[in-house]
């Protein structure tokens, strides 16, 4: 799951896989650029990579969270500065805080979804901590935005495939739960850090909001390793390669690209194709750590992603 998830998405009338209608009848549909469709198989290849790369990483996962962020911050960096240095200067205290503030937010989903992965299964951790768009709705429901009645039925079809999920684990130990617990506060923390970036980015561009809030989140994890005694460093080569392998295909080939192509494919496309990142992980994990969920698991996490769907179905319309 991912740093960054995607930019602010467009307006759903301007999804170009829409039909439109006037007076002369139905317009078709604008056909899919297949250039972005290629990115965006490659973003849901890099995110589905990033849950069984943690779980295989031999370091701690709130030092893997930090380094990520560092590597990160390393790249984005010298271009921010080059390229956006007027605006950084320039960005507003509002702006700043509410940036400083999705940056606290994503230190927290990291905080808590990467040590879930190595107390739950993969699929589990996956499928729950991708309900991200459910607390988002929820919250935006609290500030007094309402959402079409599709939206509502996948939000319960998807809490019911959560249930089923965490009874499951719970039937295995409860070692297994606490990491599903972790997982659905690291979506809901992924909610309020998505939230605050959109606000953010009405007026900021993303590189420099990106730099603002990846640096916030690097100096949070940072504090939190501090306080928990976590190990910064001292392991082999091959582990400081797979940190980079992260960052590399989670952010910069993952998410990056799912924020290129929002704007072409349009937010439902790009929504429902990340929502690929759940069975993506699991069969990445069931192959190469040979991590197979239990049968049971199956249908709870079918449950999940058909809720998804509806929700991104509804928030089209």
């Amino acid at each position: 799951m991912p740093a960054a998830r995607p930019e602010t998405a467009a307006p759903a009338s301007a999804d170009p896989g829409r039909t439109a209608s006037g007076p002369a009848g139905a317009v078709p549909p604008h056909p899919l650029p297949k250039i972005d469709l290629v990115l965006l198989a490659v973003s849901v290849s890099g995110i589905s990579l990033s849950a069984p790369l943690i779980s295989a990483t031999a370091a701690p996962a709130l030092a893997i969270a930090f380094w990520r962020n560092v590597m990160s911050v390393g790249v984005l960096g010298p271009y921010a500065l080059l390229r956006h240095r007027a605006e950084l200067r320039g960005i507003g205290r509002r702006a700043l805080l509410l940036a400083a503030a999705a940056g606290a937010l994503l230190a927290v989903h990291f905080a808590l979804w990467m040590p879930s992965l190595r107390m739950t299964s993969v699929a589990s951790a996956t499928a729950l901590v991708t309900t991200t768009p459910l607390w988002t709705i929820l919250l935006m429901r609290l500030s007094g935005v309402r959402a079409p009645r599709l939206v509502w039925i996948g939000m319960a079809v998807a809490f019911a495939g959560v249930l089923v999920l965490t009874g499951v684990d719970m039937s295995l130990s409860p070692r297994a739960l606490l990491g599903d617990a972790l997982a659905l506060g690291a979506g809901l923390a992924a909610a309020g850090y998505m939230l605050l970036g959109a606000e953010v980015r009405k007026t900021v561009s993303t590189t420099a909001y990106t730099l603002v809030c990846y640096a916030t989140t690097a100096v949070v994890l940072l504090a939190i390793c501090l306080a928990a005694g976590t190990p910064m460093g001292g392991w082999p080569a091959g582990v400081w390669w797979q940190i980079l392998l992260l960052m590399i295909t989670a952010q910069l080939l993952g998410h990056s690209l799912s924020n290129r192509v929002v704007r072409t494919l349009g937010p439902s496309v790009t929504s429902t194709a990340i929502l690929l990142e759940t069975p993506g992980a699991a069969l990445i994990a069931a192959l190469w750590l040979g991590q197979w969920p239990p049968v049971a698991a199956y249908p709870a996490v079918v449950l999940i992603l058909f809720g998804l769907v509806l929700v991104a179905r509804g928030g089209r319309r």
